[in-house]
């Protein structure tokens, strides 16, 4: 199958974010075959008119916790220990399997609905197997592109057992859906669950996502020489809300072959300290950005993108003013693809890659005549820009409508899960 999308404003990402400007994309059997000015299109190939659209790689969230679309603003105006106590003490334990399809679901398509085409769902609701199947259904089911980040919560003696069954179980064979291990790691779990995350981890050869640097520069120092002197310090490792870690520690996890994920919104209203993006890229690493959680952030990119901006930019000791739009492009999206170990997948337009692609549509009176795209796309962009995507050459959205899915029955389980879950509110 051949599809040409044909005359849109071309911007790449790759080595760094660039506009190409007039010209089309020649899509072959899912992947990238050629980008360039008029291109023919094969016979039988499907043409979008993209001559009203930014056409762009799809955005990559590092870090979210899908499954909580379910109860999304419940931890407004909250600091980290309420959000804590209310998600894990409250919300989390009313959780039954059934409620995880919802909100996973839910959460994914909205990311698609936003132009997000990769994300790493953080998922730490797995109160039992159950919860863990029917979160992976979700995300099948929704025609993203994502990595399950499997965080155990059972007993500690399951842990090693139940990782190997779900790798297993879903992730035997390549697909739209790959794994990750999710650790809580030395700064919030205990030592010997610490080891047993990361030892697991190393013997099933998945990658490692984890909080660390969060809580504060003893913990952060601490967390981090846990990791160097057991030797688990290793390329691929994420490192979420590094917000704790100085100049040099951050190079040393650059060194090592670290990425950092970083939340900008959350972490600023959590009380989580201040957003390390521009430390982290000058330590050489490749830096992402997450929306983490929508009970207390919003769940778009382009809210993310501009929150960075302006935080890095607006830094107090003025280092920030050297950040640029295309930093910020470049982190939503190839960077992003870096850190959650799908940068020879997707993340640029690079020919052989996967198709994972956004139009943004140009006809707005809040886009229109915008003399730089890049700047356009993180300043101005907004979810209803979102005309067209595209996960692995397919359309999964279209006319600014998600197609292939019933909508209306995903919001209707998103509401009766909402309603039963946070009756434990009340």
């Amino acid at each position: 199958m051949q599809t040409l999308i044909k005359n849109g404003i071309v911007v790449d990402t790759e080595p760094q974010p660039v506009v190409i400007g007039r010209a089309d994309v020649r899509i072959e059997d899912g992947r990238i075959a050629e980008v360039g000015p008029d291109l023919t299109a094969p016979d039988g190939a499907e043409v979008i008119d993209a001559s009203r659209h930014i056409v762009m790689p799809g955005f990559v969230d590092s870090h979210r916790h899908t499954w909580q679309a379910a109860i999304r603003t419940t931890t407004a105006d909250l600091a980290f220990a309420g959000y804590a106590e209310r998600i894990f003490g409250q919300l989390g334990p009313a959780f039954q399997p059934e409620d995880v399809l919802a909100g996973n679901l839910a959460g994914a398509l909205e990311s698609l609905d936003a132009g997000v085409t990769t994300l790493l769902d953080w998922s730490h609701i797995q109160h039992s197997p159950e919860h863990t199947d029917a979160a992976v259904e979700a995300l099948r089911a929704s025609g993203i592109r994502a990595v399950f980040g499997y965080c155990h919560q059972g007993p500690l003696s399951e842990l090693a057992r139940e990782t190997r069954r779900v790798r297993d179980a879903y992730f035997s064979s390549a697909g739209l859906v790959s794994m990750a291990f999710a650790a809580l790691g030395p700064e919030i779990a205990p030592e010997e669950q610490a080891l047993a995350e990361l030892e697991t981890a190393r013997e099933l050869d998945l990658p490692v996502t984890v909080h660390l640097g969060g809580q504060g520069p003893d913990s952060a120092t601490k967390g981090l020489a846990f990791l160097e002197s057991r030797g688990f310090l290793t390329p691929g490792m994420t490192f979420i809300h590094a917000n704790h870690y100085s100049d040099e520690q951050f190079k040393v996890i650059a060194g090592t072959g670290g990425g950092v994920s970083v939340s900008p919104v959350d972490e600023m209203t959590l009380g989580m300290g201040y957003p390390v993006t521009g430390r982290a890229q000058a330590a050489g690493m490749p830096v992402s950005f997450s929306a983490d959680t929508v009970t207390c952030a919003p769940g778009d990119m382009f809210s993310l993108m501009r929150t960075a901006y302006t935080l890095e930019r607006g830094r107090p000791d003025g280092v920030g003013l050297g950040f640029t739009t295309r930093d910020v492009l470049r982190m939503a999206t190839i960077d992003g693809a870096r850190v959650v170990g799908l940068g020879d997948v997707t993340g640029s337009l690079r020919p052989g890659k996967q198709a994972d692609l956004v139009l943004l549509g140009t006809d707005s009176l809040g886009l229109a005549a915008s003399y730089d795209p890049i700047a356009a796309i993180v300043l101005n962009a907004d979810t209803s820009a979102v005309d067209t995507v595209l996960v692995g050459g397919r359309v999964v959205k279209r006319d600014g409508r998600l197609v292939g899915q019933n909508v209306p029955a995903a919001l209707d389980a998103l509401a009766a899960a909402a309603g039963r879950v946070t009756a434990a509110l009340v």
